[in-house]
């Protein structure tokens, strides 16, 4: 793949990269910062792409390696003081966004594209490389955890 066709199919990416990143990272900077390194990462590798249709589905999967790494990082590092910007958004964090941050990886990921990328079950399970029918069980497993939960906090 050439330069100019790499950096016009990633325009074409970009918000649904982004989308996506929010999802799993839930900050602003922190996303766009992860799809930066993916389209970074996946100029470096664009010659080992070998089928150029399955080129979104591969920076797609460089951007959750991306984010799962910088959340990796995150729970490492411990923070002495907490910035006061920082506190502010934690005091604004949504129930659901909270929610879908606690979820195991594995749902986690499947809502993340579901729902903030708007992929269907078969492009979900595409990407991730698992069968139609699990995203579907996943999708399901997830959403009632994220209504448990969500419920406990109402009452």
């Amino acid at each position: 793949m050439d330069d100019t066709s790499f950096f016009e199919r990633t325009d074409q990416l970009k918000r649904r990269l982004y989308r996506i990143a929010f999802g799993y990272l839930g900050n602003e900077n922190s996303a766009l910062e992860a799809v930066d390194e993916a389209i970074f990462r996946g100029y470096g590798a664009r010659k080992k792409l070998r089928r150029k249709e399955f080129f979104e589905t591969w920076m797609t999967r460089i951007l959750i390696n991306v984010c799962k790494k910088e959340l990796k990082r995150g729970k490492r590092e411990t923070s002495v003081e907490t910035i006061p910007e920082q506190a502010r958004e934690q005091y604004d964090a949504l129930p659901l966004k909270e929610a879908v941050r606690r979820l195991p990886e594995e749902l986690r990921s499947v809502v993340v594209l579901r729902y903030y990328a708007g992929l269907t079950v078969a492009e979900t399970a595409q990407r991730l490389g698992i069968p139609q029918g699990t995203a579907a069980t996943r999708q399901r497993r997830a959403l009632e955890l994220l209504r448990l939960e969500l419920k406990e906090d109402l009452e």
